[in-house]
């Protein structure tokens, strides 16, 4: 057994391309050994600024021998298949043997593969791997050929076993593989030679260079809170940037700096942002205040003075760096000051949304009106969702968002803050984004979740009018996100809404939008006007009427078309939501039939229902007796199915007990008449722990009837009544779900 080391050593590699290199590096040469014929104990790969590295332990000395038995053409063969047989194995006809086989001899070929020494096995692997490697980007310099993300300097491979080490004989593109590296660029310029990893990571550290991205990011974070905590101070944590951080040092010196007086003003959010941004700083907080004080630098040396010149330096950096940001803050309170946030949303008149849709300013006038729907469902106050939902858009305009769209929504609360509108406008500003994705917070106040579902649905809606939803993996507008973000603040809330009629009103909107003044007039004769969100006669028609009955009042082939334009999508829409819903729900643990079998009943547009009817079947089907009650419903509901089929009736008559002939029939008759009166007004409750507790009830007699009891009596009456008993069996358990959808 040996051990390899390899390290590929290069200038800068960006920070964000380093963890999957090393996940390809590894990938790509144990792959590449096991092809071979190798095998080793386990492999480890790490990164620097300037180098991979990987170390595979247990490699075996060689690739085993191969032996290949080969079945050729008959003895009496034409000679030319023969010699395309020879051909293909590389032996001559003396080598071949000749076999018994059920048809006649046969001729067989031997091929015998010699096994490899791993360091030939190697060299053939590195090299594929450095040639073919998958970087992002990458480039070409001097002369050659290769690519590699920036220029590859030198080459260290070494097989180690109990002889020594053994430099693998490798060269690409020039550069000659040796047991040779350097150390820090600055501080460690000699320099040196290796013998395993040990020797490697060992030497290296002394010569300033950690090697595993985990023990930098360890010592940066270690070093980093300590020194806050010094000064009374903490650092917001921030493991995106650490990681980032770790990837552009190799020796890291942790530093504190102090941040200008004239700066502390700022939202702290300002100043995180602009400090990670632009100077990869950590934020150090005030706990007291939630003030950012001062801001954590890491240095890739140590220096004679301790870092004071390398602070001073980041300090004019960053100082004209806040000096921009406080001019965008002020700036924008000012003209929020002059002309609040309406006038600020004023300017996205101008900005498209959607060439489709509108611009950003057609969108905010409709979400305003659907926030003002809504409240009324989620208990907010129509008149503060209407003033949240006009300006919650508004900071899109600031210089600060313009400067870092990531503080969209947060800025917008600062300025609604300062333009004294009330707390709860300032909050929608920032939540109604909200939730971006499966861990995001789900607003809870009712002015916000008001806001958060109109800007959502708004989205939805307005994308499947103009057919552009989700294909396969392309989501480029986020609907998933923005489906799931739906789901989330309605069962998050307890929101009771119906959403298929919602959706179709929505959609209905966007047609009319699309349609234009002259085609809506048009549509508008027919009785339908649909550029009226929630006043129109189609928000009637389609949530009191049918479609056929909708067909008739338009009266005009335009004004049907449009309508079954809008079913079509509102009902694909309402399937995309219930998709979502599947994968939201299997993720807390409730099982694709269960959800199947509630979605097929009535209300299922009404998610938070439908989720209740879920959890409480999921719950019931747990237990002993929801098991065995749903086997004796699909008895039940088999052999009726065969008794239908067989007899070309449908067996849903009333049972009547004075044909029972057994106590255990009489017994049935009791407990479904028992189980009919609570089971109906639990369901109407929406009581559904109730009306499975009432279901749980009727086990024990099922199981008794089908023991003591034959359905299919030589009695005529008798079998018809038991089929028509069975048939209540049927329509009392699909009264609470569609059982037939339950697997197992």
């Amino acid at each position: 057994m040996a051990d390899l080391l390899i390290e590929l050593f290069s200038e800068e590699i960006p920070a964000r391309m380093q963890g999957r290199a090393r996940e390809d590096l590894r990938k790509l040469v144990t792959d590449g050994l096991v092809e071979a014929g190798l095998t080793y104990a386990g492999a480890a790969a790490f990164s620097t600024p300037r180098r991979l590295a990987l170390t595979v332990q247990g490699l075996t000395a060689e690739s085993p021998l191969l032996r290949e038995e080969r079945k050729g053409p008959k003895a009496d063969a034409p000679d030319a298949a023969l010699e395309g047989f020879l051909r293909s194995t590389g032996l001559t006809k003396d080598q071949l043997q000749l076999r018994d086989d059920k048809k006649g001899q046969v001729w067989f070929a031997v091929v015998e593969k010699p096994g490899r020494k791993a360091a030939e096995i190697v060299a053939e692997v590195l090299e594929a791997a450095i040639r073919s490697f998958p970087w992002p980007k990458s480039m070409r310099w001097g002369t050659g050929s290769l690519r590699w993300v920036r220029p590859l300097h030198s080459i260290l491979c070494i097989l180690t076993d109990e002889a020594g080490a053994e430099v693998v004989p490798l060269t690409v593109d020039g550069i000659v593989a040796g047991n040779s590296t350097q150390g820090h660029r600055f501080m460690a310029l000699t320099k040196f030679s290796v013998t395993n990893f040990e020797d490697y990571a060992a030497k290296l550290k002394r010569a300033f260079v950690v090697l595993d991205p985990a023990e930098r990011e360890a010592h940066i974070w270690a070093d980093a809170t300590s020194a806050a905590f010094a000064a009374g101070l903490e650092v917001v944590e921030d493991r995106a940037l650490l990681a980032e951080i770790a990837g552009l040092v190799e020796w890291p010196v942790v530093l504190m700096g102090q941040i200008g007086e004239e700066f502390l003003g700022l939202p702290p959010e300002v100043l995180q942002t602009s400090m990670k941004e632009h100077q990869k700083f950590f934020s150090v907080r005030n706990p007291k205040t939630g003030r950012i004080e001062r801001y954590i630098t890491v240095a890739n040396r140590e220096t004679a003075d301790d870092g004071a010149t390398i602070l001073h330096g980041n300090g004019k950096v960053l100082r004209a760096r806040l000096s921009d940001a406080k001019f965008f803050w002020e700036n924008d309170l000012r003209a929020v000051l002059h002309k609040g946030l309406e006038g600020m949303a004023e300017g996205l008149a101008n900005v498209t949304f959607h060439n489709k849709l509108g611009s950003q300013k057609d969108r905010i006038t409709r979400i305003e009106a659907l926030a003002r729907e809504i409240a009324p469902l989620v208990g907010a106050d129509v008149e503060l969702a209407g003033k949240a939902a006009a300006v919650a858009k508004a900071d899109l305009q600031s210089a600060m968002v313009g400067e870092f769209p990531e503080l969209q929504g947060l800025m917008g609360s600062y300025y609604a803050r300062a333009a004294g509108l009330p707390e709860a406008v300032a909050l929608a500003c920032k939540a109604h984004y909200q939730p971006l994705g499966p861990s995001d917070d789900v607003p809870s106040d009712p002015v916000s979740v008001a806001v958060a579902l109109a800007d959502k649905l708004d989205t939805l809606t307005g994308f499947w009018a103009i057919d552009e939803k989700p294909t396969g993996s392309k989501d480029p507008y986020a609907l998933r996100r923005a489906a799931l973000g739906v789901i989330r603040l309605v069962l998050g809330n307890g929101v009771r809404i119906e959403i298929h009629h919602t959706l179709a009103l929505l959609i209905a909107k966007h047609v009319g939008f699309q349609l234009g003044a002259a085609q809506a007039a048009k549509v508008n004769e027919a009785g339908l006007a649909l550029s009226r969100l929630g006043k129109s006669d189609i928000a009637a028609t389609l949530a009191e009427t049918s479609l056929d009955d909708v067909r008739v009042r338009a009266g005009t082939p335009e004004a049907e078309a449009v309508l079954t334009k809008i079913t079509s999508q509102s009902a694909d829409l309402l399937a995309f939501f219930h998709d979502r819903l599947k994968v939201f729900l299997r993720d807390q643990g409730v099982r694709h039939d269960i959800i199947d079998a509630c979605l097929a009943m009535p209300g299922n547009d009404d998610l938070t229902l439908l989720v209740k009817r879920a959890q409480a079947l999921a719950a019931f089907l747990k237990t002993e007796d929801g098991a065995n009650l749903l086997q004796g419903f699909k008895r039940a509901a088999n052999i009726l199915a065969q008794a239908e089929a067989k007899d070309g009736v449908e067996y849903s008559f009333g049972a009547e007990v004075k044909f029972a002939e057994a106590d255990e029939e009489r017994a049935l008759f009791a407990a479904l008449d028992g189980a009919e009166a609570v089971i109906a007004p639990a369901m109407k409750a929406e009581d559904f722990g109730a009306a499975m507790a009432a279901m749980a009830g009727l086990r024990a007699p099922i199981d008794a009837f089908f023991t003591a009891v034959q359905v299919n009596s030589e009695n005529a009456v008798v079998r018809r009544n038991r089929l028509n008993l069975l048939s209540r069996i049927r329509t009392i358990c699909l009264s609470v779900a569609d059982l037939n959808k339950i697997e197992g």
